[in-house]
Order: structure tokens, then sequence, then C-alpha cells
């Protein structure tokens, strides 16, 4: 059975390891040892935090160790892994590795990290970085796998999706530098004015109402911009325990990858 590691254990990452651990495609993913992750419910980096979590039911659990998180991977449970630097990879030494750490940028894939090598998002070029490419943009080219020497994602523009109207104003950003200290939950409804958290004592407010679907983590350090948090306009509608429409279509580009260069070995 193919095994695959993703770096990154985020919202995006989450999706395209549920997409392939349903494919019967082993998984491992790494993270950083304090993850920045915003929808943590639906995110396996969850585990680094409480040691284990599951998302839409499948287990998740962390490990320190390269063999057992091979040996995690055998018996249905995704092992995620602190490895900011990529050593474990280099140990486990899967078929594919899958770079979904959501960057914008590349922070140190190569090419020649396996078999196969996926860039998810813009940052990668197909054939210097990666053998493919997959779309992250909301649009018609959302979760297209991209095979063309040189070609890449497109940019990102820094403007998150459309929801009911709404874009920039869905999120939650740090109004300083500083610990985040959250005043709600994720699942909790709130009201445009109201204060969600608060940084270094200053106050992180939302601007609309809706549904918290995402939110740090207490006590992450913070950089003054840095996303913190995002409403969801749609309110008690919107569910935040499962994968976004976007982390699947992405996850299912990533398949579509995966056994395109699978046929070919």
């Amino acid at each position: 059975m193919m095994l695959v590691c993703i770096k990154g254990a985020g919202d995006i990452a989450s999706g395209i390891a549920l997409r392939l651990f349903r494919s019967r495609i082993r998984v491992i993913m790494t993270e950083i040892e304090k993850p920045l992750t915003v929808r943590r419910t639906v995110s396996f980096s969850e585990a680094v935090r409480l040691g284990a979590c599951s998302v839409e039911g499948v287990p998740a659990k962390l490990t320190h160790d390269s063999q057992e998180a091979i040996a995690l991977s055998e018996k249905n449970i995704i092992p995620v892994i602190i490895s900011p630097d990529g050593k474990y990879i280099r140990e486990i030494k899967p078929a594919a590795v899958v770079d979904s750490i959501m960057a914008k940028r590349n922070l140190g894939t190569k090419i020649t990290d396996a078999h196969t090598v996926i860039g998810v998002g813009p940052g990668f070029t197909v054939g210097t970085d990666c053998h493919a490419v997959i779309e992250t943009k909301r649009g018609h080219n959302l979760g297209r796998a991209i095979y063309g020497y040189g070609m890449t994602a497109e940019r990102n523009t820094g403007i998150p999706g459309n929801i009911c109207g709404y874009t920039s104003e869905r999120l939650l950003r740090a109004p300083c530098e500083g610990v985040f200290i959250p005043r709600h939950d994720i699942g909790d409804i709130v009201r445009a004015g109201e204060i969600v958290a608060t940084v270094n004592g200053e106050n992180i407010t939302a601007e609309i109402d809706g549904l918290i679907r995402g939110l740090l983590a207490p006590g992450i350090f913070v950089e003054r911009g840095m996303k913190a948090g995002d409403i969801d306009p749609r309110g008690e509608s919107a569910d935040c325990h499962k994968v976004s429409d976007k982390a699947l279509a992405v996850g299912g580009g990533v398949l579509e990858a995966l056994l395109h260069f699978r046929c070919l070995m």
C-alpha cells in the first residue's frame, strides 16, 4: 500500500489526508511544535496539542518516532509527527511527499524528496520544486492538478473566499504582537462588535454576525495582522465539524496526481 507523507496538518492538509485515507492510502503527517491552525475542529494538527484527535471520525495520534509513525499508519490511525526540518520524512522514505503547509512559498521541499512530490498552492513550480501543483484558489480551477513544466498555481491574493457577500470581513486578525487569549470557542455564535479574543489586552472584535468556524488555540504567540480566526456568516447552518468543500477539492486533486504518477512507476 502506498505511503504518503503530508507536510502540514491544518485544514487543507487534513482534507487531503481524509481523501487519501479513505482511498486506502497510508498517510503520515508532519507539523511544527506549536501549530498555527485556525480551523482546529477539522485539522489533525490538534493531535500535537492534545496527543490525539479525530476529524470526521478518522483518528490521529501524536508520535515522536518514525518507526512508530509507520506502525500507526498500518493500523488505520493517522500519525502526526513534529518535523519542521523534514528529518523524519528522510527516515520514513515515503513513495510521495505532499507539501500542504500553505505558506504561499516553498519552505524547503525538493523534487528529489520522493518518487512523487506534490506542491499545494502558490510557491511551487512544476519540474523545479515538484512533479505537480494543485490549485487552491477558489474558482473554476480549484483542485485542478497542474502537470506542465514550469507551471505554477495562481498567486495568493490575500482575500478569502466569498461567503454570503463577505470576504475579508470574515477574518479575525491579531491587533498587535503578543499572546492570543480567546473569549469564545469554535462553534459559538457572535454578533458584530462582540469581543472574540484579546492579545496583550487589545481586543479582537467580530466585524460581522455569524458562527466562529476557526480560532487559534489559547496561548499561541501571534504577530500583528496574523490570522487568528474566522467567522461564517451563515451562522448555525454552517458546520464547523466537517472538512470544507475547498479542502476536499484540493484533496481530490492530490489523489489524482498520486494515481497519475503511480501509473508511471
